[in-house]
């Protein structure tokens, strides 16, 4: 049984190593194949988690459409299963690299495993084109691997065969455990150092990230505001890493730029942002991958998106939804700043960071 393990993104790639590691552990035969539409994150990733690609689309181009991005993976990639002819390709997520990858599979006849299957917010706006990405790649998947038990009923009230859907936990709490242990370990990095030496000692800590299209224009404007007025009211900083979109980079360099205690800072490696994670108190952000990873590192997220496909994180009392609305995101910061929930006891809704070999026992019991 050979398989071809295709992602493109720097979340995918974070999701996939841990698999990536235990294939690699227990010997079985794969090709690791990347699309690179994001070129600089995807490699941090790649040389943190110590895997080199057997194929590289680099498809990352300026300002780059989905239809020619689609386009382009689709031929490539469907030259690598020609030349490889895997009995079995295993994408994740919801990027335009998952469906692509999964939809060539299709059309050769050749068998999916989806990894995270089943997130749902049932409107295809929402986040876009994520959702729809992920409803279409659930009808041609024959593994369906779900992080949550919610995921796996989503997929069964879409008429999926429950035979066909695997509880799993998300491999992304594998991947956290890993980096934990690295940094944990005394791992170097001058991007480490030079935070150390910006952020004061005596202030919380405030992480913000943000670069979900549905937040362009006046969305990400109020974030900013609300930043503004969080950090003259409680007297804590952010910390800032600015995605490198210039629908991101554009108003919060107009808004927050030279502000007193808010660092706005390059966008940051993986270990890095694990880091910034640990050492802060609140994060603010619209990653699906924080809200999964928040959890484990005992930390509160104020989501600033209408609507989420990872509610279990609401209903565990890690996250909080706001939107982008000015008010919510100042009153929900202030109240968490000042009084932190209590965790004790909680555990991550995502995973117990077994998720991998789990996945990978499934696959070889049912192949």
């Amino acid at each position: 049984m050979k398989f071809l393990i295709c992602f493109g993104t720097r979340p995918e790639a974070i999701k996939m190593a841990p698999l990536i590691h235990e294939m690699k552990r227990r010997g079985m035969p794969f090709k690791v194949c990347v699309t690179a539409q994001h070129r600089e994150m995807l490699d941090q990733v790649l040389d943190f988690f110590e895997i080199t690609p057997d194929y590289d689309f680099n498809a990352m181009q300026p300002g780059q459409q989905l239809n020619v991005l689609s386009s382009y993976v689709l031929k490539e990639v469907d030259a690598v299963i020609e030349k490889e002819k895997p009995d079995m390709i295993l994408v994740q997520g919801d990027t335009t690299s998952a469906f692509i990858g999964s939809f060539a599979a299709f059309n050769r006849q050749i068998k999916v495993g989806h990894i995270e299957a089943g997130l749902r917010t049932f409107d295809k706006k929402h986040p876009f084109p994520e959702e729809g990405n992920r409803q279409l790649i659930s009808r041609i998947t024959d593994f369906h691997f779900t992080p949550t038990p919610q995921s796996s009923v989503n997929l069964q009230q879409e008429n999926i065969q429950k035979e066909d859907i695997y509880l799993s936990g998300n491999t992304i709490v594998d991947a956290l455990g890993y980096a934990v242990t690295k940094l944990n370990n005394g791992f170097a990095n001058t991007e480490i150092k030079r935070l150390e030496d910006l952020i004061r000692a005596d202030k919380k800590i405030i992480l913000v990230t943000g670069h979900r299209r549905e937040s362009f224009g006046q969305g990400i404007r109020e974030v900013c505001e609300a930043l503004l007025e969080l950090v003259e009211r409680s007297g804590a900083q952010v910390v800032f890493p600015v995605h490198l979109n210039p629908k991101v980079q554009g108003p919060v360099k107009e808004i927050l730029a030279g502000q007193s205690d808010i660092h706005l800072v390059h966008p940051v490696t993986y270990p890095v942002l694990i880091w910034l994670m640990k050492k802060c108190d609140i994060i603010i952000s619209d990653s699906g991958g924080i809200q999964e990873e928040a959890p484990s590192l005992n930390k509160p997220v104020i989501v600033t998106r209408s609507v989420s496909e990872r509610m279990e994180g609401v209903e565990a009392g890690f996250s909080f939804l706001t939107g982008t609305m000015k008010e919510r995101i100042i009153e929900k910061g202030l109240e968490l700043l000042k009084n932190k929930p209590d965790y004790s006891g909680v555990s991550n809704p995502y995973g117990d960071g077994r998720a991998s070999e789990r996945i990978i026992d499934i696959l070889l019991k049912s192949l």
